[in-house]
């Protein structure tokens, strides 16, 4: 087992390279696309509210898989339309095409998570900051996003984690990522161990990034938590007492 570890270092480790690239790329896009269709979502005006509801359905509902063969066999029947826009080159690219699925992906999850989120913002902050006179554009900056981002930031870790172990399918259209690179090994040596590597490459990736996650939970919600005083304990025993009492 070290041995194929060894020999195959260089060509798991540009694996598990490509791998972190298609999800930070893909999450920071879907990122910037999740919050305003996430607003947009709860809008009450029905043709912003509906598109964006039949979209997170689709790829909520559809396994990944599918809408991976979709945007990249599927794109294949409309190879003229796409080449008289000058926009075959980005479809006939393997690597582009599961970009762009998993960003797709990965912006439906997060629009729910963050319309989640934006419903459990107490409605009487809100209130309060109407009462202070703040704009709309105020509210959001100061008291429904940060609200809402702290509610919604440990089911987007998790969203993350999610996509990252689902990028193991893009080996399907010959993307050499963690996987397809343990598929080119095995069929190369018909050595087993080359999965049990694999498998702990992404139980690497994933616990290093759940802890950078939970210290950048506790970072950000470090405001939320409060020292309690201890009573000193060269104190008579009553005196204790009353100090902690009244603390």
């Amino acid at each position: 087992m070290i041995e194929i570890l060894t020999r195959y270092a260089s060509q798991l480790t540009a694996g598990a390279n490509m791998t972190l690239q298609i999800t930070v790329i893909a999450v920071v896009i879907a990122c910037s696309l999740s919050l305003p269709l996430a607003i947009l979502r709860r809008s009450e005006q029905a043709y912003y509210r509906w598109p964006i509801r039949v979209y997170v359905s689709f790829f909520r509902g559809t396994p990944l898989l599918a809408q991976l063969f979709l945007v990249y066999y599927g794109s294949g029947q409309f190879r003229a339309e796409l080449t008289e826009i000058g926009l075959w080159w980005f479809f006939r690219d393997p690597y582009y095409c599961a970009l762009l699925t998993f960003a797709l992906n990965s912006t439906a999850y997060q629009v729910e998570i963050l319309r989640g989120g934006l419903r459990a913002v107490p409605y009487g902050e809100i209130e309060a900051g109407i009462a202070l006179g703040l704009s709309k554009f105020q509210q959001y900056r100061k008291i429904i996003l940060p609200n809402a981002y702290r509610i919604a930031f440990p089911a987007l870790g998790n969203e993350i984690i999610l996509l990252l172990k689902g990028s193991a399918v893009v080996s399907v259209i010959t993307v050499l990522d963690v996987m397809g690179q343990t598929r080119r090994i095995f069929s190369q040596t018909f050595d087993l161990s080359v999965y049990f590597w694999a498998a702990l490459i992404y139980l690497a990736m994933t616990t290093v990034f759940v802890l950078l996650w939970r210290r950048l939970e506790r970072y950000l919600t470090r405001h939320m938590r409060c020292r309690v005083a201890e009573p000193r304990k060269d104190l008579p025993l009553a005196t204790r007492v009353q100090t902690g009492a009244s603390s």
